[in-house]
């Protein structure tokens, strides 16, 4: 099960809703109790460095990786995972994004509709090398985040 403190959520979101119709991406890092449930505590937004047309993938530096690994370390909290958002499409991983992925990470991505915050939902890739959905509280948007 993952979950989201308030603050990291609504970051998250606004992010997606900003960069529309590109998509974002971002780290999300907090804590994990001993039955692999998460809490986001923290999120920390990077540019989607893909070259060319942003609005259908994403992209993440080794630097801004690299930046990620030292500010975990530095604030004493795991990085848990990724989030990306899907411009115009539902939360559901691409085969792109399943190439991309590593174990252990959840992978949180935001559908923004229309320019504003549809729904989120949460990934984690299996032994098998399948997206497994994680448990996630539904949330769904229809208005901005203001």
């Amino acid at each position: 099960m993952i979950s989201f403190k308030a603050k990291p959520r609504m970051q998250m979101l606004e992010h997606a809703q900003h960069i529309f119709p590109d998509e974002c991406c971002g780290f999300l890092f907090g804590i994990e109790d001993g039955n692999g449930n998460r809490e986001i505590q923290e999120i920390l937004e990077v540019n989607n460095s893909r070259a060319g047309d942003k609005r259908r993938r994403f992209e993440i530096s080794p630097r801004d990786y690299l930046h990620a690994e030292k500010y975990a370390f530095e604030h004493d909290q795991p990085l848990l995972g990724i989030y990306h958002s899907h411009p115009g499409h539902p939360a559901i991983p691409s085969e792109h994004d399943r190439l991309a992925a590593q174990p252990y990470f959840s992978y949180v991505i935001v559908s923004v509709m229309q320019g504003k915050t549809d729904h989120i939902r949460s990934w984690r890739l299996g032994e098998d090398f399948r997206f497994e959905e994680e448990d996630l509280t539904s949330i769904h948007f229809h208005q901005s985040i203001e």
